[in-house]
Protein backbone atom coordinates (compact mmCIF):
# COMPACT_ATOMS: atom_id res chain seq x y z
CA UNK A 1 0.00 0.00 0.00
CA UNK A 2 3.03 2.32 0.49
CA UNK A 3 4.35 1.43 -2.14
CA UNK A 4 1.19 2.06 -4.43
CA UNK A 5 0.75 5.13 -2.43
CA UNK A 6 4.42 6.24 -3.21
CA UNK A 7 4.11 5.52 -7.01
CA UNK A 8 0.45 7.70 -7.00
CA UNK A 9 2.92 11.02 -5.58
CA UNK A 10 5.41 10.22 -7.73
CA UNK A 11 2.84 10.73 -10.85
CA UNK A 12 1.01 13.24 -9.02
CA UNK A 13 4.44 15.39 -8.91
CA UNK A 14 5.21 14.55 -12.79
CA UNK A 15 1.84 15.38 -13.94
CA UNK A 16 1.73 18.36 -12.00
CA UNK A 17 5.48 19.99 -13.27
CA UNK A 18 4.62 18.92 -16.73
CA UNK A 19 1.56 20.90 -16.35
CA UNK A 20 3.73 24.02 -14.67
CA UNK A 21 6.49 23.16 -17.69
CA UNK A 22 3.01 24.03 -20.27
CA UNK A 23 2.00 26.72 -18.93
CA UNK A 24 5.27 28.10 -18.68
CA UNK A 25 6.04 27.82 -21.78
CA UNK A 26 2.82 29.21 -23.23
CA UNK A 27 2.96 32.41 -21.67
CA UNK A 28 6.46 32.53 -22.71
CA UNK A 29 5.28 32.34 -26.38
CA UNK A 30 2.63 34.99 -25.60
CA UNK A 31 5.21 36.99 -24.20
CA UNK A 32 7.29 36.71 -26.83
CA UNK A 33 4.52 37.58 -29.87
CA UNK A 34 3.46 40.40 -27.51
CA UNK A 35 7.22 41.70 -27.83
CA UNK A 36 7.20 40.73 -31.46
CA UNK A 37 4.49 42.82 -32.30
CA UNK A 38 5.39 45.88 -30.16
CA UNK A 39 8.46 46.49 -31.91
CA UNK A 40 7.20 45.76 -35.54
CA UNK A 41 4.52 48.43 -35.03
CA UNK A 42 6.80 50.96 -32.76
CA UNK A 43 8.98 50.32 -35.91
CA UNK A 44 7.08 51.50 -38.26
CA UNK A 45 5.27 54.49 -35.86
CA UNK A 46 8.76 55.77 -35.02
CA UNK A 47 10.45 55.20 -38.06
CA UNK A 48 8.17 56.30 -40.35
CA UNK A 49 8.10 60.14 -39.64
CA UNK A 50 11.62 60.58 -38.51
CA UNK A 51 12.44 59.16 -42.16
CA UNK A 52 10.23 62.21 -43.40
CA UNK A 53 11.69 64.75 -40.73
CA UNK A 54 15.35 63.75 -41.95
CA UNK A 55 14.42 63.48 -45.94
CA UNK A 56 12.66 67.22 -45.99
CA UNK A 57 15.38 68.33 -43.87
CA UNK A 58 17.68 66.95 -46.06
CA UNK A 59 16.10 68.79 -49.15
CA UNK A 60 15.76 72.39 -47.37
CA UNK A 61 19.96 71.85 -46.45
CA UNK A 62 20.49 71.23 -50.07
CA UNK A 63 18.46 74.99 -50.87
CA UNK A 64 22.07 76.76 -51.69
CA UNK A 65 22.75 73.89 -54.44
CA UNK A 66 18.91 74.26 -55.63
CA UNK A 67 17.12 76.71 -54.56
CA UNK A 68 13.54 75.73 -53.78
CA UNK A 69 10.32 78.09 -54.48
CA UNK A 70 8.71 79.12 -50.82
CA UNK A 71 5.61 77.50 -51.65
CA UNK A 72 8.00 73.82 -50.95
CA UNK A 73 9.98 75.22 -48.06
CA UNK A 74 6.38 75.85 -46.53
CA UNK A 75 5.57 72.85 -47.08
CA UNK A 76 8.20 70.71 -46.73
CA UNK A 77 8.61 72.75 -43.09
CA UNK A 78 4.84 71.80 -42.34
CA UNK A 79 5.28 67.97 -42.77
CA UNK A 80 8.45 67.83 -41.08
CA UNK A 81 6.44 69.37 -37.65
CA UNK A 82 3.39 67.38 -38.67
CA UNK A 83 5.77 64.06 -38.49
CA UNK A 84 7.52 65.67 -35.46
CA UNK A 85 4.37 66.26 -33.76
CA UNK A 86 3.40 62.49 -34.39
CA UNK A 87 6.61 61.41 -33.45
CA UNK A 88 6.36 63.51 -30.11
CA UNK A 89 2.93 62.26 -29.42
CA UNK A 90 3.88 58.70 -29.70
CA UNK A 91 7.01 58.44 -27.26
CA UNK A 92 4.98 60.70 -24.77
CA UNK A 93 1.84 57.67 -24.94
CA UNK A 94 4.28 55.32 -24.46
CA UNK A 95 5.91 56.88 -21.54
CA UNK A 96 2.43 57.91 -20.20
CA UNK A 97 1.41 53.63 -20.37
CA UNK A 98 5.04 52.96 -19.19
CA UNK A 99 4.41 55.61 -16.20
CA UNK A 100 0.75 53.78 -15.39
CA UNK A 101 2.42 50.54 -15.19
CA UNK A 102 4.98 51.07 -13.42
CA UNK A 103 2.49 52.86 -10.64
CA UNK A 104 4.21 56.29 -10.82
CA UNK A 105 1.30 58.13 -12.68
CA UNK A 106 -0.24 61.53 -10.56
CA UNK A 107 -3.15 63.43 -11.49
CA UNK A 108 -3.04 67.11 -10.24
CA UNK A 109 -6.44 67.36 -8.98
CA UNK A 110 -8.71 70.37 -8.88
CA UNK A 111 -12.39 71.62 -9.07
CA UNK A 112 -13.11 72.08 -12.82
CA UNK A 113 -15.40 72.80 -15.32
CA UNK A 114 -15.53 69.86 -17.34
CA UNK A 115 -17.94 71.11 -19.99
CA UNK A 116 -14.98 74.17 -21.33
CA UNK A 117 -12.39 71.24 -21.36
CA UNK A 118 -14.63 68.91 -23.93
CA UNK A 119 -15.38 72.28 -25.82
CA UNK A 120 -11.76 73.32 -26.10
CA UNK A 121 -11.00 69.86 -26.80
CA UNK A 122 -13.42 69.79 -30.08
CA UNK A 123 -12.58 73.19 -31.11
CA UNK A 124 -9.20 72.15 -31.38
CA UNK A 125 -10.53 69.36 -34.21
CA UNK A 126 -12.89 72.39 -36.07
CA UNK A 127 -10.42 73.11 -39.33
CA UNK A 128 -9.60 68.87 -39.53
CA UNK A 129 -13.32 68.32 -39.54
CA UNK A 130 -13.98 71.31 -41.85
CA UNK A 131 -11.83 69.85 -44.31
CA UNK A 132 -12.88 66.33 -44.13
CA UNK A 133 -16.52 67.45 -44.51
CA UNK A 134 -17.62 65.92 -41.33
CA UNK A 135 -20.23 67.89 -39.27
CA UNK A 136 -19.05 68.12 -35.77
CA UNK A 137 -22.15 68.88 -33.28
CA UNK A 138 -21.59 69.91 -29.75
CA UNK A 139 -24.35 69.76 -26.89
CA UNK A 140 -23.47 70.98 -22.86
CA UNK A 141 -25.58 70.68 -20.48
CA UNK A 142 -26.04 74.22 -18.92
CA UNK A 143 -26.81 72.56 -15.52
CA UNK A 144 -23.45 71.00 -15.87
CA UNK A 145 -22.11 70.37 -12.07
CA UNK A 146 -18.14 70.86 -11.58
CA UNK A 147 -15.86 67.36 -11.02
CA UNK A 148 -12.75 67.42 -9.45
CA UNK A 149 -10.33 65.77 -11.57
CA UNK A 150 -6.82 67.38 -13.81
CA UNK A 151 -7.92 69.57 -16.79
CA UNK A 152 -4.85 68.46 -19.06
CA UNK A 153 -5.27 64.67 -18.20
CA UNK A 154 -8.87 64.33 -18.76
CA UNK A 155 -8.33 67.09 -22.08
CA UNK A 156 -5.97 63.88 -23.56
CA UNK A 157 -8.66 61.79 -23.14
CA UNK A 158 -11.50 64.09 -24.92
CA UNK A 159 -8.61 64.73 -27.55
CA UNK A 160 -7.84 61.04 -27.83
CA UNK A 161 -11.83 59.64 -28.54
CA UNK A 162 -12.10 62.65 -30.67
CA UNK A 163 -8.81 61.73 -32.98
CA UNK A 164 -10.30 58.70 -33.40
CA UNK A 165 -14.04 59.40 -34.08
CA UNK A 166 -13.21 62.01 -36.45
CA UNK A 167 -10.03 59.85 -38.27
CA UNK A 168 -12.59 56.67 -39.09
CA UNK A 169 -15.79 58.70 -39.61
CA UNK A 170 -15.84 59.29 -43.70
CA UNK A 171 -16.80 62.64 -45.29
CA UNK A 172 -20.32 63.84 -44.68
CA UNK A 173 -20.45 61.73 -41.71
CA UNK A 174 -21.57 63.38 -38.33
CA UNK A 175 -19.75 63.05 -35.06
CA UNK A 176 -21.60 64.58 -31.97
CA UNK A 177 -20.26 65.30 -28.61
CA UNK A 178 -23.28 65.39 -25.29
CA UNK A 179 -22.57 66.14 -22.12
CA UNK A 180 -25.00 65.96 -19.10
CA UNK A 181 -25.51 66.15 -15.51
CA UNK A 182 -26.34 62.27 -14.05
CA UNK A 183 -28.69 61.57 -10.86
CA UNK A 184 -26.02 61.46 -8.71
CA UNK A 185 -24.32 64.79 -9.57
CA UNK A 186 -21.54 63.46 -11.45
CA UNK A 187 -21.30 63.94 -15.62
CA UNK A 188 -21.55 61.79 -18.14
CA UNK A 189 -20.00 62.49 -22.08
CA UNK A 190 -20.72 60.42 -24.83
CA UNK A 191 -18.70 61.29 -28.07
CA UNK A 192 -20.92 59.30 -31.04
CA UNK A 193 -19.48 58.89 -34.60
CA UNK A 194 -21.10 57.76 -37.92
CA UNK A 195 -17.84 55.68 -38.70
CA UNK A 196 -16.65 52.48 -39.65
CA UNK A 197 -17.63 51.17 -36.24
CA UNK A 198 -16.25 47.82 -34.89
CA UNK A 199 -17.60 44.60 -34.15
CA UNK A 200 -16.95 42.91 -30.42
CA UNK A 201 -14.05 41.31 -31.22
CA UNK A 202 -11.98 44.57 -32.46
CA UNK A 203 -13.19 46.71 -29.92
CA UNK A 204 -11.63 44.35 -27.12
CA UNK A 205 -8.23 44.76 -29.66
CA UNK A 206 -8.71 49.03 -29.52
CA UNK A 207 -8.77 48.33 -25.73
CA UNK A 208 -5.22 46.34 -25.16
CA UNK A 209 -1.97 48.67 -24.65
CA UNK A 210 -0.84 48.81 -28.78
CA UNK A 211 -3.75 47.03 -30.08
CA UNK A 212 -4.21 47.53 -33.82
CA UNK A 213 -7.96 47.58 -35.69
CA UNK A 214 -7.88 48.03 -39.08
CA UNK A 215 -10.08 50.38 -40.10
CA UNK A 216 -9.93 50.36 -43.84
CA UNK A 217 -7.92 53.76 -43.58
CA UNK A 218 -3.56 52.65 -43.30
CA UNK A 219 -1.14 55.77 -42.99
CA UNK A 220 1.49 56.67 -40.67
CA UNK A 221 -0.99 58.81 -38.39
CA UNK A 222 -2.94 55.66 -37.56
CA UNK A 223 -1.08 55.71 -33.93
CA UNK A 224 0.57 53.16 -31.65
CA UNK A 225 -2.61 51.72 -30.43
CA UNK A 226 -2.33 53.57 -27.36
CA UNK A 227 -5.03 56.01 -27.31
CA UNK A 228 -7.93 54.50 -25.79
CA UNK A 229 -6.33 52.57 -23.04
CA UNK A 230 -5.02 55.74 -22.21
CA UNK A 231 -7.66 57.20 -21.75
CA UNK A 232 -9.88 54.39 -19.74
CA UNK A 233 -6.98 54.05 -17.22
CA UNK A 234 -7.37 58.06 -17.10
CA UNK A 235 -10.48 57.74 -16.45
CA UNK A 236 -10.22 55.19 -14.15
CA UNK A 237 -7.80 57.26 -12.06
CA UNK A 238 -10.47 59.95 -12.10
CA UNK A 239 -12.57 57.27 -10.11
CA UNK A 240 -14.49 57.31 -13.03
CA UNK A 241 -15.37 54.67 -16.11
CA UNK A 242 -15.46 54.81 -19.96
CA UNK A 243 -17.35 51.95 -21.71
CA UNK A 244 -17.23 51.76 -25.42
CA UNK A 245 -20.13 50.49 -27.71
CA UNK A 246 -20.27 50.15 -31.98
CA UNK A 247 -21.41 48.55 -35.07
CA UNK A 248 -19.62 47.35 -37.36
CA UNK A 249 -20.59 49.74 -40.27
CA UNK A 250 -22.65 52.34 -38.31
CA UNK A 251 -20.18 53.63 -35.84
CA UNK A 252 -18.69 54.13 -32.66
CA UNK A 253 -20.30 55.65 -29.13
CA UNK A 254 -18.10 56.07 -25.65
CA UNK A 255 -19.12 57.03 -22.84
CA UNK A 256 -17.74 58.42 -19.80
CA UNK A 257 -19.18 58.83 -16.63
CA UNK A 258 -17.51 61.03 -14.11
CA UNK A 259 -18.32 60.70 -10.08
CA UNK A 260 -19.58 63.41 -8.00
CA UNK A 261 -16.67 66.02 -6.89
CA UNK A 262 -17.91 65.15 -3.53
CA UNK A 263 -17.35 61.72 -4.05
CA UNK A 264 -14.73 60.93 -6.09
CA UNK A 265 -12.65 57.88 -4.96
CA UNK A 266 -9.53 58.58 -7.79
CA UNK A 267 -6.93 54.71 -7.58
CA UNK A 268 -3.96 54.99 -7.94
CA UNK A 269 -2.13 53.56 -10.84
CA UNK A 270 -0.14 50.92 -8.65
CA UNK A 271 -3.77 49.55 -7.76
CA UNK A 272 -5.38 50.45 -11.34
CA UNK A 273 -1.98 48.19 -12.64
CA UNK A 274 -2.49 45.58 -10.16
CA UNK A 275 -6.32 45.00 -10.84
CA UNK A 276 -6.03 44.87 -14.79
CA UNK A 277 -2.79 42.82 -14.62
CA UNK A 278 -1.04 46.00 -15.60
CA UNK A 279 2.21 45.33 -14.06
CA UNK A 280 5.44 44.14 -16.16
Amino acid sequence: MNEYASLLSDAVLRHRARVAEHSARIEAELASKVKSEFIANMSHELRTPLNTVIGFSKLLSQHQQRRLPDKEIIEYATLISDAAGHLLSVINDILDISKMQSGKYTLDSHELNVGKILVASAESFRMLTTEARIKMQISIAPDLPAVRGDALKLKQVFTNILANAVKFTPADGIVSIESRRTGTNGVVILIRDSGLGMSAEEIEIAMTPFGQVDGGRSRWREGAGLGLPIAKALIELHGGRLEVRSTKGTGTDVAIVLPARDSVNAVSSTEMASDRGLSA
